[in-house]
């Protein structure tokens, strides 16, 4: 009897592996270690239905019967502490083996720490996992004024889900600009604009130097210009780490995450690594990159699932994204560093619109606000390999349907000329 497949990590890459690998016809053992005592859940609410409703409860990625139904051993709570690569096994904390034949490492990623003076004092918190937002959903209930660090997505969504359930909410960015590692400028301003319409207030080029307290809980924060923020609660939001330490110690080879290629094997092939720990060189780019999303989460792990039955596909996905912040909608697909000229399509001023990124002739990718059709055609003009000239963007959906059926239609006349 063998001992199977165990991944390590029960979110989304986690969960999707596991079943893809019962999808995929795999028979052996399947046991899926999850650090958290919950069912795993969907992450993306967290940050917007679920903090701003008392009664909301989280959303299962899969029902219960299907661990018991589909024969995966679903272990809660278990966190590992070490791996044995050349035994092939991993360390149980508490005491324990557990044997395995392949390892997924679905190790996900954690928030990014802030030295700061006072960032232990209660109502001091992040985001990143169901027990943060209930936190999160508790401080906020007993809150008047929030202070977020970090302009990127996790801060602004929250931001603007505090301010519609009727908070102060300051958000101070580091750099010039919010989104700044995620979005081009001009989408990047709408969202200012929006969020600043409703009342949140934004400080960007700004950072705090300390926080201050209160008989132990958080009462301000102090601008680096000295301006004190009132603050019954100070939500870090600077990003996250991929979490390597298990891979690193174990042998793997690591790099801004685990080190896999195109299959999603690590440098020891028994082991695989997927979703926000993996990093890899991506086949649009030909550069090294380590996405945070659920679509790569997802899509990684049905590609390991299919390289543990030994099927040599490499990883071909087109990387998509989204955003709800507010009123606002934010779709990404593609990857669009190294873009030097841009089309806008739709009217900005009336929170409807999508930029077209080009690099030359090439399509790099689309940013879409509250402009879904945009984004579902790009993504399928990205994954035919078309990129459409900017005067063919210009003339709107129509023309762009058009433009792909065309192009299509042409491509298996060259593959068989």
């Amino acid at each position: 009897m063998t001992n199977g497949v165990v991944i390590v990590g029960a979110g989304h890459a986690g969960v999707q592996a596991a079943a893809s690998l019962r999808e995929e016809g795999y028979e052996g053992p399947v046991v899926l270690v999850g650090d958290e005592k919950e069912l795993p859940y969907h992450k993306p609410p967290l940050s917007k239905t679920f903090i701003k409703d008392a009664e909301a409860k989280p959303q299962p990625l899969r029902g219960e019967a299907f661990y018991t139904g589909n024969t995966i051993d679903y272990r809660p709570g278990v966190r590992i502490e070490g791996i044995d690569a050349g035994a092939r096994r991993l360390d149980v904390a508490g005491g324990g083996k557990l044997a395995f034949d392949r390892l997924i490492l679905a190790t996900g990623s954690r928030p990014r720490l802030l030295k700061l003076d006072g960032t232990d004092l209660a109502g001091v918190v992040s985001l990143r996992s169901l027990a943060d937002a209930r936190a999160i959903r508790e401080l906020s209930a007993q809150t008047e004024d929030v202070v977020i660090l970090g302009g990127g997505f996790i801060g602004l969504e929250i931001a603007a889900t505090l301010r519609a359930a009727g908070r102060n909410v300051m958000v101070i960015e580091a750099v010039d600009r919010l989104l700044g590692r995620a979005v081009a400028p001009i989408i990047a301003a709408h969202v200012r604009q929006r969020l600043e319409a409703i009342g949140v207030r934004i400080l960007t080029g700004a950072t705090v130097a300390h926080l201050e307290g209160d008989n132990g809980r958080v009462s301000a924060a102090i601008t680096s210009s000295g301006e004190r923020l009132p603050a019954q609660m100070v939500i870090i939001g600077i990003g996250v780490v991929p979490n390597v330490e298990l891979a690193e110690a174990a042998g793997l080879a690591v790099g801004n995450g685990i080190r896999v290629d195109q299959h999603m094997l690590s440098s020891i092939p028994e082991i695989l690594a997927i979703g926000d720990a993996a990093s890899y060189r991506h086949w649009f780019t030909g550069g090294d990159v380590r996405l945070e999303s659920v679509q790569n989460a997802t899509d990684q792990a049905r590609l390991a699932a299919r390289t543990v039955l030994g099927h040599a596909e490499p990883f071909s996905a087109v990387p998509w994204f989204w955003s709800d912040i507010g009123d606002m909608k934010l779709q990404m697909v593609g990857l669009t560093q190294g873009g030097d000229h841009h089309v806008v399509l739709g009217e900005p001023a009336e929170n409807k619109f999508s930029i077209y990124h080009y690099a030359g002739n090439r399509l790099l990718g689309i940013e879409s606000v509250n402009r879904p059709g945009d984004h579902m055609l790009g993504r399928k003009m990205l994954a035919a390999g078309f990129s459409p000239p900017p005067q063919t963007v210009a003339g709107g959906p129509d023309a762009l349907k058009a433009a792909l059926a065309a192009f299509q239609d042409m491509e298996p006349a060259k593959a068989s000329a």
